[in-house]
């Protein structure tokens, strides 16, 4: 990023004309985006037949009840496994991953909406059900958060890697091939309930920075002036848990 002390400064005429210039192309981009939107809605669905059981704060439930009485059902898969925690890894046995954190903490309190829209939102870890129930307590989470334990649906749903594939340097990630050497990753899935018939259907799922759109804190971040500002530094490596900065205790304003 360039210097902010270089930059340009010009008469408001000036301005006004560059922010019209720049204000196009976000409309381009603005139409893009909903054409983008439709072609997601519109891809093919394909049938859940494996029957998922979770451990959540009512107990045992099945996908089908997660749906909490709605049509459509939005999953984030939060890294939180204290089996395969290890000092690599984004996240510990007592907490999910920093930046899963963010993103949860991006998404509390929209669950409200969202159940208004006909959609439930809710994250699903690895973690055993007191963990997270723990971890969530100490954030102040008020979304629902279930633990798959050691079934299928996080590896099914590509964000959990078998040990093999990690030592082998294998596995996918995103639709591709990807050595990558933890064992939970993040991820978005989707579904959808025929309310007649009853059956599950998966209609998405995005990963990597295809996760980008659902942050708002990123994209506050892309309006300012210093952007992200994560250049020099792997991904997202200054993001720490909401009460790890060095400040937590200090009231965010005034």
């Amino acid at each position: 990023m360039s210097n902010l002390t270089d930059h340009r400064i010009v008469s408001h005429e000036e301005w006004i004309a560059a922010r019209k210039a720049l204000l196009a192309k976000e409309k381009e981009f603005t139409r893009l985006r909903d054409e983008l939107s439709a072609r997601r809605r519109d891809l093919p669905w394909e049938r859940v037949t494996k029957k998922y059981v979770f451990d959540g704060p009512r107990g045992a439930e099945t996908l089908e009840q997660l749906f909490d009485g709605r049509s459509q059902l939005v999953v984030y898969h939060a890294m939180f496994d204290p089996k395969t925690a290890t000092a690599r890894t984004p996240y510990t046995k007592d907490a999910a991953c920093a930046t899963c954190s963010f993103w949860m903490d991006n998404f509390e309190r929209v669950v409200v909406h969202l159940a208004h829209r006909d959609v439930t939102l809710l994250a699903a870890s690895r973690a055993p059900v007191e963990k997270l129930q723990a971890y969530r307590q100490r954030m102040g989470w008020t979304f629902k958060w279930v633990s798959v334990g050691d079934g299928d649906f996080n590896r099914d749903y590509g964000v959990t890697r078998t040990a093999e594939e990690i030592a082998g340097g294998q596995g996918e990630y995103n639709y591709a091939p990807a050595a990558i050497p933890i064992a939970e990753l993040p991820g978005i899935s989707v579904f959808y309930k025929d309310p007649a018939a009853g059956h599950v259907y998966h209609t998405y799922s995005t990963y990597a920075r295809g996760l980008d759109m659902l942050n708002v804190g990123y994209h506050y971040l892309d309006i300012v002036p210093k952007g992200r500002d994560e250049e020099g530094m792997r991904g997202g490596a200054w993001i720490r848990r909401r009460d790890e900065y060095a400040d937590a205790t200090k009231a965010p304003c005034h």
